[in-house]
């Protein structure tokens, strides 16, 4: 802090010094007795040189900074002393220099005296007025050693190197998260506060941020100012543009911490790390039943619905599912894709293989809770259940007899039709 100031000092080298400058600049032509006038007597003792080849006569010996009149150079050498003899008398703060003082006050007073002259905004210091200058100018004399960008500010310019340098000096005292800036560290507190300031003038939610409340009213607008230059989809938000480019370049810088496993967006990999976690954040309003994936929920809350939005194309029959259809299709393509390892015999659906796998293997996974009799499929075991309850749902429409199997009613039908098997 103490080098910033003194840095502050530095490029200031005298405010009454640089108004009379200035005034000489607005001057048109100035003789060289006015010039004259304003030098000190000391800078009379040893005039500036007319060659501007010659070196500048007056030399620092601790930082090796040379100056052309010996007023400035002496008023230079105060800044490398430790002695700050002129001291504010409201806040005790020292200056090197009267002059500094005499600005300073000007912060306790209120007064403003350096006017801009484009915008008539007033400054309490003139290095204030020379730094805001440059947002007419649009001048930006500070450069970045790293990359050479330019800023207009030197604090801008502080701000910008803690990214090349890693520092993030603004520390959250909730969490510790760091921040390169105090401006950021600001934003991230109503993350702990809850406070959501910015409100949207539509749906009146809030927003902790003001960007992400103007990136929001796109919702309501329809406006998608981001467009992709490959496929020109647009993207209400930049962030949502940038991880969409992924899809273009192959690039998937998402790694799953876990299995290694590349997503082209965080949000795949967010949702994609609850199959490690075994987290299920999403619930059904309904059933409360939870599920990891907002499209397994989409997709569960049709049970409940009723709705069935995939229809198949030659038999008009609706699912539930889009995977359902899909499957349901290889009834009318007859593809079969899922072999048996055992006896190469070919299943439509997974599920049925799986199922027809247990002939070879002897499983019986699904046992009766009453004589504990097993059975390799789950319909077994529940056409089995109605030997122990006596429930017979499968009804003969010729004599009205019941029966606790389909395949019973099939084979007592053949007494009345009388044919044979």
């Amino acid at each position: 802090e103490a080098h910033v100031k003194d840095e502050e000092e530095e490029q200031w080298i005298s405010e009454e010094e640089e108004l009379r400058t200035l005034k000489i600049k607005d001057e048109e032509k100035p003789q060289l007795s006015e010039l004259h006038q304003i030098k000190t007597e000391d800078d009379l003792e040893t005039e500036a040189p007319t060659s501007s080849s010659q070196e500048k006569p007056f030399s620092c010996d601790v930082c090796g900074l040379r100056f052309w009149l010996k007023s400035v150079f002496k008023k230079h050498t105060q800044i490398h002393s430790t002695e700050k003899p002129f001291v504010c008398s409201v806040c005790s703060k020292r200056f090197l220099r009267q002059g500094n003082l005499k600005s300073h006050m000007h912060i306790h007073t209120g007064e403003r005296p350096f006017i801009c002259s484009v915008c008539s905004k007033g400054f309490s210091q003139l290095i204030h007025l020379t730094s805001h200058m440059r947002v007419h100018t649009g001048e930006k004399p500070l450069i970045c050693g790293f990359c050479h960008k330019g800023f207009s500010h030197s604090a801008s310019l502080k701000s910008h190197m803690l990214i090349h340098s890693g520092e993030k000096p603004f520390v959250c005292r909730v969490c510790n998260k760091g921040f390169s800036r105090r401006e950021v560290l600001k934003k991230h507190m109503p993350v702990h506060t809850g406070e959501k300031p910015f409100i949207c003038e539509f749906c009146s939610r809030g927003f902790s941020r003001q960007e992400n409340l103007k990136s929001h009213m796109h919702v309501h607008t329809g406006e998608k100012p981001f467009v992709c230059d490959v496929c020109s989809r647009g993207f209400s938000r930049r962030a949502s543009l940038k991880s969409h480019m992924n899809v273009h370049t192959g690039q998937k810088p998402f790694i799953c911490s876990v299995c290694s496993k590349g997503f082209s967006r965080l949000l795949h990999l967010r949702s994609h790390m609850r199959v490690h976690t075994g987290e299920k954040p999403l619930i059904c309003g309904f059933c409360h039943k939870g599920f990891s994936h907002s499209v397994s929920l989409k997709s569960h809350m049709l049970v409940h619905t009723g709705d069935k939005p995939f229809v198949c194309r030659v038999c008009n029959r609706r699912f539930l599912r889009l995977e359902i259809l899909k499957s349901h299709m290889r009834v009318h393509t007859g593809e079969k894709p899922f072999i048996c390892e055992f006896c190469s015999r070919g299943f439509s659906r997974q599920d049925i293989l799986k199922n027809h796998m247990r002939v070879h293997t002897g499983e019986k996974p699904f046992v009766c809770d009453v004589c504990s009799k097993g059975f390799s499929r789950r319909a077994s075991l529940k056409s089995h259940m109605r030997v122990h309850t006596g429930q017979k749902p499968f009804i003969c429409n010729i004599c009205g007899k019941g029966f606790s199997r389909p395949d019973t009613l099939k084979n007592h039908i053949r007494v009345h039709t009388g044919e044979k098997p």
